[in-house]
């Protein structure tokens, strides 16, 4: 009876110890998977399909040169207008990245554009902005409770669509473009703050409505900043003078969100410059 009693316990002692070293196991494996990517500025690839073809598209991430390990950076997507490329992005936000206030994320559009229904990209950009996301919550440093977007022209138009059909953005500055026939607020639209800065003499984009470039029919420029108020339950708008130009600016709605227009009397397609990118990120900052 002694003797067995010692080899069963023998045999528990070798279950015991062989649990350990498989428990050990898995969590050594756990620790790899979950270990955070290093934020640095970098080039990152995305891959997704795009009518049947496998792209690699890319990523600018724009941070500061030191890296402060005990700083969560809040994120800006930087969206280029049709035509143009991440890289403009760059020179225009330099000034914040190298001062740590927040990274900066430029993705490039298929065909140099972002797929609003008529642009040369058929890409599913809306995934991708998605795909951008899942990709970004694996760096340290970031703080994803902190996310915006800056759109430019077909850029402003995407920064638009993904404020109407996401949930990962604080605010959105859509720059010369607003809501179009094409895109409606949505019953799931969530509460977000907006800043539409329109040039009054754009002569691509309607400042008053109507057709703009490929099929698109823009609504006019003061409505759509109504309806996102609206949508969200604004107050009525307060309207000042900043010189020539116009700000009206929708306040006390849901969840604490502004909706803000500025419309640039003297103002063509080409308005995105320091002061205004100055004036958008004081607006991110409270969101």
């Amino acid at each position: 009876m002694f003797m067995f009693s010692i080899k069963y316990m023998v045999i528990i002692s070798k279950i015991v110890l062989l649990s350990i070293l498989v428990s050990c196991e898995d969590n050594d494996n756990r620790s790899d998977f979950y270990t955070p990517t290093e934020l640095k500025t970098e080039t990152i690839f995305i891959e997704q399909n795009v009518s049947g073809v496998l792209e690699r598209r890319p990523v600018i991430i724009q941070t500061e040169s030191n890296i402060n390990s005990s700083k969560l950076y809040p994120v800006v997507f930087g969206l280029h207008g049709n035509g143009g490329t991440n890289t403009g992005f760059l020179n225009r936000l330099k000034r914040f990245t190298d001062d740590g206030e927040f990274v900066g994320i430029y993705p490039q559009g298929i065909q140099r554009s972002w797929n609003l229904g008529s642009e040369a990209s058929k890409a599913d950009d809306v995934q991708f902005i998605n795909l951008i996301i899942e990709e970004l919550k694996k760096y340290q440093n970031l703080n994803m409770n902190k996310v915006y977007v800056i759109g430019n022209s077909n850029g402003s138009g995407m920064a638009n669509k993904l404020g109407v059909e996401t949930n990962h953005f604080k605010a959105i500055a859509p720059i010369v473009s607003q809501l179009m026939e094409s895109m409606p607020l949505k019953s799931t639209t969530q509460p977000i703050s907006v800043f539409q800065v329109n040039g009054a003499l754009d002569p691509i984009i309607p400042i008053n409505g109507g057709p703009g470039p490929g099929t698109h029919i823009f609504l006019d420029a003061l409505q759509s900043a109504k309806l996102w108020a609206n949508k969200f339950n604004c107050f009525e708008p307060q309207i000042r003078m900043i010189g020539e130009d116009t700000l009206y600016e929708f306040k006390n709605c849901d969840d604490g969100k502004e909706i803000r227009y500025l419309r640039i009397e003297n103002g063509e397609h080409n308005v995105l410059n320091p002061f205004l990118i100055n004036e958008i990120w004081n607006f991110f900052q409270r969101f």
